[in-house]
């Protein structure tokens, strides 16, 4: 709220010349005392109050402030103990409150806001969900997330295991299930992605790039420990464990997936578009799907030739497939080979 200049006049001259106190000034105008300390602050006044009182950290205080220009998140514990070693006898609690004032702050990061055209882009991820008892197996509850950053629109399948194979099914459900493919998928950096990352080198796995170029899309990873380029699959993982996830129970993992697939075109496709609040997620999707279409087509006259990702031997060995592998001989005599559908 902006102070009358009228006022702020009359505070000034109340302090000043007629040597009134602030509370006899925010008595007799009707105001806050509050808005008597920001007038009299502005007009350059110290703040008022009682003279600091010296302290014990004092003495410590320029060690104090190189340490946190070199170390600026060096926790108050160690800070207290360094302190302790040269001398310093106050109370940890103490401690830390007044290196919580003396810490420096960064500075803030701006954001852009991105915003992708229909289509263009969705965000894949993984999403831990505790554990499974199946027999005397314990079995980890992975779910496979993948968000149209467009409509917002989500695909969600759980899993037993955050394995390559598992990952693949993953995509080709959720193409299934959008009738297409997106023209770039923002990836974390989990190994069924990336295999190593130096800077700006990156080497993606191998299995995922042959993927990638079967079905057209670019792999495109996001930059290290930097969650916000891909926060809309963050918040929809996020929004899965709140409002799907919580409390709800299952017979098995099929009746699980079943329920997931069910709550997407229901629940979560009904809820409000966060690019568009006066549209639903399902009204946005639509008009994605129809201003896609011809992308679409395109990956239909493709169709015909995902049975090169449906099934293959792989050897149990080396993870190759049975023609290539140098042990298929010593895989039929010792080991059955594992039928992987991708």
């Amino acid at each position: 709220m902006v102070t009358p200049p009228d006022i702020e006049a009359q505070i000034l001259r109340f302090y000043h010349a007629e040597k009134w106190t602030m509370g006899t000034i925010a008595r007799q105008l009707h105001i806050h005392h509050s808005v008597v300390q920001r007038v009299l602050a502005q007009a350059g006044l110290p703040r008022p109050g009682p003279p600091p009182r010296p302290s014990k950290i004092d003495a410590y205080l320029p060690f104090i402030g190189q340490t946190l220009e070199r170390f600026p998140t060096l926790t108050a514990s160690r800070l207290y103990v360094m302190a302790y070693e040269r001398g310093y006898r106050g109370s940890p609690d103490h401690f830390r409150h007044l290196i919580a004032c003396h810490r420096p702050r960064p500075k803030a990061e701006a954001y852009l806001r991105l915003r992708c055209l229909p289509g263009e882009q969705a965000q894949v991820d993984w999403g831990h969900f505790g554990h499974l008892q199946i027999g005397r197996a314990r079995r980890p509850l992975m779910a496979f997330v993948m968000v149209l950053s467009y409509s917002r629109q989500i695909f969600l399948r759980f899993c037993l295991d955050a394995r390559m194979e598992n990952f693949l099914r993953g995509h080709l459900a959720a193409f299934a299930a959008w009738q297409g493919v997106p023209r770039v998928l923002l990836y974390d950096n989990l190994k069924s992605a990336v295999l190593e990352r130096r800077g700006d080198a990156i080497r993606f796995h191998p299995t995922l790039l042959s993927f990638a170029g079967h079905y057209r899309y670019e792999p495109r990873p996001v930059a290290v420990a930097r969650g916000n380029e891909k926060g809309r699959v963050e918040r929809a993982i996020r929004f899965v464990r709140d409002a799907f996830f919580a409390a709800r129970t299952f017979a098995d993992l099929d009746d699980l997936n079943a329920q997931a697939e069910a709550w997407c075109n229901g629940f979560a496709a009904d809820r409000r578009c966060p690019e568009d609040l006066q549209r639903s997620v399902r009204a946005v999707f639509a008009e994605e799907v129809c201003l896609s279409e011809m992308r679409r087509k395109r990956i239909g006259q493709r169709s015909g030739t995902a049975g090169a990702y449906r099934k293959r031997r792989v050897c149990c060995h080396c993870r190759t497939t049975r023609r290539r592998c140098s042990n298929s001989s010593r895989s039929r005599s010792t080991r059955r080979p594992m039928s992987a559908s991708i």
